[in-house]
């Protein structure tokens, strides 16, 4: 039944990508969603059950983070079962959330990076009395998905990572790739390296990564933007899993949840031995994040040059942004339903069943706090 219940909850998901997010998810009140008018299975009833909808009520417009768009969509799929309202998440990106979010377009964004100092500012004529902040709820690793045909298992470090999405390294049987690689039988093949096209969070985490292992390689200042010469681009984590899984030489970086049938690079990050991409692997890293946010705003410091044991690297935490005060009174009370069901246990239990690293303990509680008191 578990087993079933996850493939459900992953067809939906893979779905959503290829139909717009309007038809998708604002199917509320209708259990027509692909299952024969359904539940997800007995487990989904009592995840409907926990729900508190309060007076949650009509239509939430949100916006961001392409990286958590599986997991919203099984979010929504639950919520929008127990509680009448319509969510429609787009997930344009982390730079197209933020930007919307701080137009007064939408209730909340989802972001892959903590709110920029001159972002909060811009924010506070938004929320009235208040300004925006950042609500941790979604953790993973950001894979590197490649397709090198005859390697089945591909070990890279930051230095020769840097250097392939810096065009430097351009062949799969370089000999920076042959060390770290010994008996694998890599091919005379050009490298195809796919990146954002858009302004994504995905990106700044990923550069933040190379920035703090390797500057000597990657002399970017890093951000949202891709700023790498050459290399391929692709719009949100799914146009990048696409470009990879399409086409023979190719490698990119997006979320776990994206890499089906794409298989991803080992990371040598100085441990024992070298750290593939899970939700296991990611929470070992996100558990040693430390908050440095202040206030009720909870973005948290990630560490990139983790040499622990089973501790994947590149990891990346998505933040939901909205007014800790000063909410639009139309949207505030589905708002802070639908956010405190995210947040729940049964919420947080989703992330796993879709490849995502559910919040540490101690973070998610800080959180469940900081909706209740949203105004």
């Amino acid at each position: 039944m578990k087993l079933q219940r996850k493939n459900r909850l992953r067809a939906l998901s893979l779905g959503a990508i290829a139909v717009s997010g309007a038809l998708a998810l604002t199917a509320c009140g209708s259990d027509d969603n692909g299952d024969g008018g359904k539940a997800s299975g007995g487990s989904s009833a009592a995840a409907n059950s926990s729900i508190k909808c309060d007076d949650a009520k009509g239509q939430l417009l949100a916006d961001g983070s392409s990286a958590q768009k599986n997991a919203i969509d099984a979010w929504v799929k639950q919520f929008s079962q127990a509680c009448k309202v319509q969510i429609n998440y787009k997930g344009a990106g982390s730079g197209a959330g933020v930007t919307s979010f701080n137009q007064g377009q939408i209730a909340f964004a989802g972001s892959d990076s903590a709110l920029k100092p001159e972002e909060v500012t811009a924010s506070k004529k938004i929320c009235s009395g208040g300004q925006g902040i950042d609500l941790p709820m979604v953790g993973g690793p950001i894979a590197l998905g490649y397709n090198v045909p005859g390697v089945d298992n591909l070990v890279l470090d930051a230095p020769t990572i840097a250097k392939i999405f810096d065009s430097k390294i351009t062949n799969w049987n370089d000999a920076a790739i042959k060390k770290l690689n010994p008996g694998a039988k890599l091919p005379d093949l050009k490298i195809q390296a796919f990146h954002r096209s858009e302004d994504s969070g995905t990106t700044d985490n990923f550069t933040k990564y190379l920035i703090a292992t390797t500057p000597d390689n990657w002399k970017y200042s890093g951000g949202k933007a891709w700023q790498a010469k050459g290399g391929q681009a692709a719009s949100g984590s799914a146009g990048v899993a696409q470009g990879v899984k399409q086409n023979s030489g190719a490698i990119g970086y997006f979320e776990l949840s994206y890499a089906k049938d794409i298989s991803t690079v080992s990371i040598d990050t100085g441990a024992k031995s070298p750290v593939k991409p899970s939700t296991a692997s990611a929470t070992a890293d996100i558990a040693a994040a430390k908050v440095a946010g202040t206030g009720k705003d909870l973005a948290l410091q990630l560490d990139y040059k983790t040499k622990a044991e089973g501790a994947y690297p590149i990891t990346l935490v998505t933040y939901e942004i909205v007014c800790d005060k000063g909410n639009k009174a139309g949207t505030l009370p589905a708002t802070k339903a639908f956010l405190r069901y995210i947040a729940s246990e049964d919420g947080q239990k989703v992330l796993t069943e879709n490849d995502y690293a559910p919040i540490p303990a101690e973070i998610i509680a800080k959180v469940r706090t900081t909706i209740d008191g949203l105004s």
